[in-house]
């Protein structure tokens, strides 16, 4: 999902001109038969507003399904608009959950609505004020509590209305961000035959190859590449992507060629407070506290950040498990650090060092494909078991 933003004030006359202006732009793009992509899909605002808007490249037109307003789901038909893969994210504000993908005319939205609420406007807005794209916006306005007013002797009493059915909940794909690291002007440690950017790249080409496969996972790569990302993007990546899970794989190094075995990373309670860079005052946890104390954000802060560390914490055991069926541990093979790449306040992470590339025997299983590919298989079977049973929670 892409960056969270704030709604801002905008004129009625503005939204007016920017909709007669976009009506005549789209009427001449599907005369000429143009089709749209989506590009990626935000959210703004909060339980009393929020904004959607879906990033096109072409102008477009929308068509409303469903409101909302007997099930929580709101549904919008772009026809003639395409989506190369099915995106999806979690809810901010009033939506729970969405999905864009494709059905037989065009590109298909829907979101599910955490509250009861109303499609307020929709507009489409053209490139503008250094935006390249077209952007069609889509607000929510919370719905007020409806109630039936029932005669009786003595005078009128109120009663709240029946309660809405709700549709099954859309079928969210767990986000695992993979991390390949280093990359670019940064190689990494160096084997016998070559750098660890290398392998760790095609590590992770294998580990997102057998969990696209699987076809429960949605897999977002921070390189793809043999290029350079900073690790501050890396973390940002994966907070955008709204990611159930970080790995971060690399392959270390070490004084003595004897040493070999993998070892997992998580971070320690001391380096918490480095990650306060990564909070946005749009987080939920941040905006907890506007009406009111703002002790409620730092406590809600500090609670959520004690739960990503216990889930990476049982991650890690899962993960450890499945690997030294593969690969041989270190003594030491759970082990806490400060590593900028677990610092994301809100999304489970672990750096897995898949084996010494100083040691030949390791090297070996890093560079032979098929051995590689049995340890990301290793990783895969980690994944299914944490989502498949419910997290176990450290005791910290």
């Amino acid at each position: 999902m892409g960056g969270r933003f704030r709604i801002g004030g905008r004129s009625v006359l503005a939204a007016v001109g920017a909709v007669v202006c976009c009506l005549a732009i789209v009427a001449g793009a599907q005369a000429a038969g143009a089709r749209a992509d989506v590009l990626k899909v935000r959210l703004g605002g909060d339980r009393a507003e929020t904004r959607i808007v879906i990033d096109l490249d072409k102008s477009a037109t929308g068509k409303v399904a469903a409101d909302g307003q007997s099930d929580r789901r709101v549904v919008l038909n772009l026809p003639g608009v395409s989506v190369d893969t099915e995106l999806q994210g979690g809810g901010l504000g009033l939506v729970k959950a969405w999905v864009v993908d494709d059905n037989a005319s065009g590109a298909r939205l829907r979101i599910d609505l955490a509250a009861d609420a109303v499609i307020k406007r929709r507009f489409l807005l053209p490139p503008a004020d250094g935006v390249a794209n077209y952007r069609y916006v889509i607000d929510l306005a919370a719905k007020e509590p409806s109630s039936v007013k029932v005669a009786q002797a003595g005078g009128p009493r109120f009663i709240s209305a029946p309660v809405k059915t709700t549709k099954a909940a859309l079928p969210l794909k767990k986000v695992i961000v993979i991390d390949a690291g280093h990359g670019g002007k940064d190689p990494g440690t160096k084997g016998a035959d070559g750098n660890e950017k290398d392998v760790t790249l095609a590590a992770a080409r294998s580990l997102k190859s057998q969990l696209e496969k699987s076809g429960r996972y949605k897999v977002v790569m921070t390189r793809d590449a043999d290029v350079y990302v900073d690790h501050a993007v890396r973390v940002q990546i994966a907070r955008r992507a709204d990611a159930d899970l970080f790995i971060s794989l690399h392959a270390d190094s070490g004084s003595d060629p004897s040493l070999r075995g993998a070892s997992v990373y998580t971070l320690a309670d001391r380096a918490t407070a480095r990650s306060a860079k990564f909070v946005s005052k749009d987080d939920w946890f941040m905006q907890a506290g506007t009406h009111g104390d703002k002790g409620v954000s730092t406590i809600l802060l500090d609670l959520t950040q004690r739960m990503t560390r216990n889930r990476s914490a049982t991650f890690a055991e899962v993960l450890l498990s499945r690997v030294s069926d593969h690969q041989p541990l270190l003594r030491r093979s759970h082990r806490e650090a400060g590593l900028a790449v677990l610092l994301a306040p809100d999304v489970p992470a672990v750096l897995l060092e898949m084996g010494f590339l100083t040691n030949a025997a390791d090297e070996a299983v890093l560079r032979d494909p098929s051995k590689r590919t049995r340890l990301m298989g290793s990783v895969a079977d980690a994944i299914d078991d944490y989502f498949g049973q419910p997290t176990k929670l450290a005791s910290n």
